[in-house]
């Protein structure tokens, strides 16, 4: 447990003194955030502050390696720096979807080499596929949230925190070192970028968030009860960003929009629309992020009847809110 503090407090402390850093080479590289009408900014912000999340991670993490296995540590950081430089590329240059697309890929497949991967599924290409379809799409899934100041961030920090509380009650310490690093690594960062921000993540920051969080997922394990069961932690912890991509991929394609187009029509978003405030809105899904993990903990301890009955009403739940929020009026 001391050496879970003090990873948490090595990121913590590294990303609150690297951001302005960071933000300082973002302002001399053009590595900035223009308003549009496609956003909620109405000031340029320097949106390279993902690079320092990256580089508290990994600092804390190589500094207590020794409780870890070593391999899966590698492969875990090495898929985390591949997305993360394509982050880079887009951040400073642009990418084509498709190109990050392939990348989060080739990142999936890097885990999958070393053993990080699903098992509960009777084939090992049930398991790969799986795997690459987890991986790829909770990477999109934090990317398609980083839409307002300090969300993607502080739904970041609160399924890690659950990841490392679930950690430490299952005796898995690579779950727990990597957990306490991306808590730590996200609080620091939120100084910055809780409204109003003062930097962005960036691509760099979110894909980075957003595999890591996959890794995590995969690697949790829980002894004490089935696959039929436990499959689902997961996803009810990260329940807010999978809710938020699921909403805004159906209604586009309703309405008759690509997928990928930038827009102002998510969770976040709609919650404005309804008379919330910017803050008010990443406070609510904060809420609800907790709530999910709180029913997540009880999963893991609940029998199969138990189990599905909570995985069965957050998800009718999820619908309900799909169908509240797509009747929302939205911007043109």
């Amino acid at each position: 447990m001391s050496t879970l503090i003090l990873i948490f407090a090595s990121a913590l402390l590294l990303a609150i003194g690297a951001t302005p850093g960071a933000r300082w080479i973002a302002l001399k590289f053009g590595i900035v955030d223009q308003p549009a009408a496609r956003k909620v900014h109405t000031t340029p912000i320097p949106r390279f502050g993902g690079i320092a999340m990256y580089a508290a991670v990994v600092v804390a993490l190589l500094v207590f390696r020794e409780r870890f296995r070593v391999n899966q540590l590698v492969s875990i950081l090495l898929g985390a720096t591949w997305v993360s430089f394509l982050g880079v590329w887009d951040d400073r240059w642009g990418m084509r979807p498709i190109l990050k697309f392939a990348g989060q890929i080739v990142a999936a497949v890097i885990l999958i080499i070393t053993g990080v991967q699903v098992q509960f599924l009777p084939s090992d290409f049930l398991n790969w596929v799986v795997t690459v379809v987890w991986v790829v799409g909770l990477t999109n899934s934090i990317n398609f949230l980083d839409n307002m100041d300090g969300l993607s961030g502080g739904i970041a920090a609160i399924a890690s925190a659950f990841f490392l509380l679930m950690a430490v009650q299952n005796g898995q310490y690579l779950v727990g070192g990597l957990s306490a690093a991306m808590l730590g690594a996200s609080v620091g960062f939120l100084v910055y970028n809780f409204n109003p921000a003062s930097i962005f993540m960036g691509d760099t920051g979110s894909l980075f968030l957003g595999f890591m969080l996959a890794a995590l997922g995969i690697k949790l394990r829980f002894p004490g009860n089935s696959d039929a069961i436990t499959w689902m932690v997961p996803v009810i912890v990260l329940g807010v960003p999978i809710f938020d991509t699921t909403l805004v991929v159906f209604s586009r394609i309703r309405r008759g929009v690509h997928p990928v187009t930038p827009g102002k029509d998510h969770t976040s978003h709609r919650l404005v629309r309804i008379g919330f405030t910017q803050r008010e809105a990443v406070m609510v899904l904060y809420l609800v992020g907790g709530i999910l993990g709180m029913t997540a903990v009880f999963v893991t301890q609940a029998n199969l009847v138990e189990a599905y009955l909570f995985g069965g009403t957050v998800f009718l739940a999820a619908v309900y809110g799909i169908w509240r929020l797509e009747k929302v009026p939205l911007d043109q």
